[in-house]
């Protein structure tokens, strides 16, 4: 029982942990999604409450089995069910608005692609970390380079500048934020065909993360779903034995 709990303890600090990084994180995928969307920033905070709240739960559970007190193991089986419903509602509610949720994040990406500016330090957290994403992934724009070519800098520009980084390793570019300019344009223009960038848009670089460890993703939420089924048959099973024992120790007449 004590391990258990113990093991209880330490899933709560994980979600915990996980849901301040998504608000901590500065030079990620998930920063430019928590800086774009408010969404992702109120689930950070979901996160973060049901981490405390399973550790608080771990503590009241084993405070109820040491002194056998059925009110918080009830208590304790009552939110556990109550978090186990909301992580299978939330996993369904993902998985039949995928295609929304794809169109929503693509309307952030190319907003930001739209409206990056180097010289704007109100935005720079912002378009620092999707440089980074680019950089990291390889890719360039999100559906391709094509994405940037609505940039009104690159335009004003004649599209004789591109983004840093989206070089390629095969280009000696050491400068990976802002503006890059092209060594050979025609005529003082270009399109994005002429940038040495890569072809990769990062739509497809997250899509393709996501298939490779989308098998380590659903094992942990199988396990933790698992843990927390175990958590309510064990509470309910000791709340029986505690009400058998209650009755054991009435005096016979």
């Amino acid at each position: 029982i004590y391990v258990f709990f113990l093991l209880f303890q330490i899933l709560g600090a994980v979600i915990l942990g996980f849901g301040i990084w998504i608000l901590a994180d500065k030079t990620s995928f998930i920063a430019v999604l928590q800086m774009s969307s408010p969404s992702l920033k109120t689930g950070a905070y979901i996160l973060i409450g049901v981490g405390a709240l399973t550790m608080l739960m771990g503590f009241l559970g084993c405070l109820g089995a040491v002194n056998e007190i059925r009110c918080l193991l009830g208590l304790y089986f009552t939110c556990l069910m109550i978090i186990l419903i909301t992580q299978v509602a939330a996993g369904l509610v993902i998985y039949f608005q995928k295609e929304t949720l794809k169109e929503e994040l693509s309307h952030i990406v190319e907003k930001l692609i739209e409206n990056y500016d180097p010289s704007v330090d109100d935005e720079r957290n912002l378009q620092d970390a999707w440089d980074y994403v680019q950089t990291q992934i390889a890719c360039c724009g999100w559906s391709g380079a094509q994405d940037w070519e609505k940039n009104e800098i690159l335009i004003n520009q004649s599209m004789t500048m591109y983004p840093c980084s989206c070089a390629n390793m095969s280009s000696d570019i050491e400068v990976y934020t802002g503006f890059c300019n092209l060594d050979d344009s025609v005529n003082g223009t270009a399109t994005y065909a002429d940038w040495p960038v890569h072809e990769q848009g990062c739509m497809d670089g997250v899509e393709k993360w996501l298939k490779d460890n989308l098998g380590v993703i659903l094992g942990v939420c199988t396990g933790v779903a698992v843990i927390e089924l175990l958590g309510m048959i064990l509470s309910i099973s000791l709340c029986k034995n505690i009400h058998s024992e209650d009755y054991t120790k009435v005096p016979k007449s």
